[in-house]
């Protein structure tokens, strides 16, 4: 019994439907940050002109009103050409960002919808759970990670940053468009290693999220079990859907006794119902067939709507028990069937 409640199988295709349902599914963080960096630093160059264009041209408005007087109007002009200006600069390259997160999460676990994250629940702020989680091994371990890549990453922007420090006496000295593009220059660098470093922890970071992800959905044989019998149904259930469905068919069978050509009996306790129509089968089909009760609706059917009932036990029995309901003969009843077929054409006068 204890090896069925031990979660050692791998979770069911069902199991992780109701999880990504939740909104529990694998994202790591990294990868978010590496792809938005990435999308952000394209942006960045495909947007730099734009952006340095309207840099020049706020500073140059600064320029312009330098020794006005300063009154309402002025103050309001500034404001209004600081906004604009500023939001020209930052909302383009803001909106790739915000793509480029959208784009990492679709990336990782496709598009998903679920307001299960944000629904509120009253036990996630117990602060009895709260410390547990805050103290726990789980939590110290993340904490490490994150120091640890964070310490990594700014240090060896930092070595970078430091080296490119030096040249600003040098860079004072150039006008305000030199001194952008070298700016742009030096921040690609600093990104681009940056970039690299981040690119590398998390193709680690994926690895570990995903086999921590898989092992906490793990179930135990006995979860197994249970999913099955519920995705099977309840037996009753079954049972009453199976006769439910038994009985429309029963219904549709009897509905093609009228249009058979001739019943076949034994002549109490079979009955099946024959059709045959050479344009349309190669063979005479069964339409209907049934033993006892079903045998006598059969048979009653028939005489009130003037199908000829033929008395052949040997021949009822063999179809009964050889061909399914809306199926041909088999070649080896195509002579016994003929001859009754003959008889019943010849009653019929055809």
């Amino acid at each position: 019994m204890a090896d069925d409640q031990e979660k050692t199988e791998e979770p069911t295709p069902k199991k992780i439907e109701d999880a990504r349902k939740e909104g529990n599914v694998p994202k790591s963080q990294d990868v978010s940050g590496v792809i938005t960096l990435f999308v952000a630093i394209l942006a960045f160059l495909m947007l730099f002109p734009f952006m340095a264009r309207h840099t020049v041209l706020l500073f140059q408005y600064y320029f312009s009103i330098m020794g006005t007087s300063i009154d309402k109007f002025i103050l309001i002009d500034i404001a209004i050409v600081t906004i604009r200006e500023f939001l020209l600069i930052v909302m383009p390259l803001a909106v790739a960002v915000a793509i480029a997160g959208i784009i990492a999460a679709v990336a990782q676990f496709g598009f998903l919808f679920s307001t299960q994250a944000i629904t509120p629940d009253f036990k996630k702020i117990d602060p009895i759970k709260g410390m547990k989680n805050l103290i726990s091994i789980k939590k110290l371990i993340e904490s490490l990670k994150v120091t640890f890549k964070s310490f990594t990453t700014l240090g060896v922007g930092f070595v970078f940053f430091f080296l490119f420090i030096v040249e600003l006496p040098t860079v004072s000295l150039f006008s305000l468009a030199d001194q952008l593009e070298w700016l742009k220059d030096k921040a690609i660098i600093i990104a681009s290693v940056m970039l690299l470093i981040i690119f590398l922890f998390s193709i680690i970071d994926l690895f570990i999220v995903r086999k921590q992800y898989f092992d906490g959905l793990k179930m135990s044989k006995q979860e197994i079990k249970d999913e099955m019998k519920n995705m099977e149904g309840d037996p009753l259930i079954k049972s009453k859907i199976r006769q439910i469905q038994m009985e429309a068919s029963r219904k549709r069978m009897m509905a093609e006794v009228p249009n058979a050509d001739v019943v076949i009996t034994n002549p109490t306790h079979y009955a099946v119902a024959l059709k045959y129509d050479e344009n349309q089968y190669n063979a005479p089909i069964v339409v209907a067939k049934g033993m006892n009760q079903i045998a006598q609706k059969i048979k009653k059917i028939a005489r009130e709507n003037s199908v000829h009932i033929v008395q052949n036990p040997p021949l009822a029995r063999s179809l009964y028990a050889q061909v399914e309901v809306e199926k041909p003969i088999p070649e080896e009843l195509f002579g016994a069937v003929a001859e009754v077929l003959a008889y019943v054409y010849k009653m019929n006068k055809k």
